[in-house]
């Protein structure tokens, strides 16, 4: 029986057989696209005593359906901005997640964030489709992609001007990350295969990373609490989605985790 990773990739992968595009006219017009905010730059710039928050727009997911009904791209992004999200992702898959690139170009118009394409990229054109849409950055996830098309997909946001947040979720994947020099490491405390949480995982793989590397938490964050330890552990960023986009205060939910080290 296949996984939800396995079946998500095998669509996304059909879909792009079908794409007859030509990626050099994609990769000409994704270059015309005005410069990006810089994500990465967002993240380090928040203070040391507080935790950089990339706050997701997110509509539901596989494993528990909708999360939001009738939810406003534009409107939540202003209540991630206003709790002083550092950046906002935003969900664009429509099978699975119920996104659209519309979605992505609401919330950038609505705040002055910079935004990260989440999806399941596995096609260059997927990249420059990010640019078009108007994101700032990238997820790249190692379990979905083979060792030369992480070189290749690095490169191409490279110089499309796009951050990528490479996304790992073992010792394995961080050694692949690590190889193709990516500067963006985002540790997923979901395991794509069962889409069960291990809340350690971040703590544990964060000590295998250089201290330089801007390191991101994903996943299973339910609380300021949880907070502090990956503060520690040398997170400067954290991925939050289903905490902040089902609350009622999202504003208060955001700045809450922002401040945390202050608590």
């Amino acid at each position: 029986m296949g996984t939800y990773l396995d079946e998500i990739l095998d669509f996304h992968r059909y879909e792009s057989r079908g794409d007859s595009r030509s990626l050099d006219a994609l990769v000409e017009k994704a270059g015309e696209i005005e410069p990006t905010r810089g994500f990465k730059k967002a993240l380090m710039a928040s203070p040391a005593n507080e935790m950089a928050v990339i706050a997701e727009i997110k509509k539901r997911s596989p494993s528990l359906g909708e999360l939001v009904s009738g939810l406003i791209p534009s409107s939540v992004g202003q209540e991630y901005e206003e709790g002083g999200a550092a950046a906002l992702s935003v969900l664009t898959d429509a099978k699975y997640f119920g996104g659209s690139s519309n979605d992505l170009r609401e919330a950038r118009t609505a705040c002055d964030l910079p935004v990260l394409r989440k999806d399941f990229t596995v096609d260059l054109r997927d990249i420059c489709d990010a640019r078009i849409m108007g994101a700032d950055a990238v997820l790249l996830i190692a379990a979905a992609l083979d060792d030369y098309e992480l070189k290749d997909f690095m490169d191409l946001s490279g110089e499309l001007g796009l951050d990528a947040l490479v996304e790992v979720h073992d010792e394995a994947e961080v050694e692949r990350a690590l190889i193709v020099e990516t500067q963006i490491i985002g540790v997923n405390q979901r395991d794509l295969q069962t889409f069960q949480v291990d809340t350690a995982r971040a703590l544990r793989i964060g000590e295998l990373l250089p201290t330089e590397m801007t390191k991101v938490a994903e996943s299973g964050i339910h609380s300021p609490d949880d907070i502090p330890p990956l503060h520690d552990a040398g997170y400067r960023a954290i991925l939050v989605g289903e905490y902040l986009v089902q609350s009622e205060d999202r504003v208060k939910r955001v700045a809450g985790l922002r401040t945390a080290m202050k608590a």
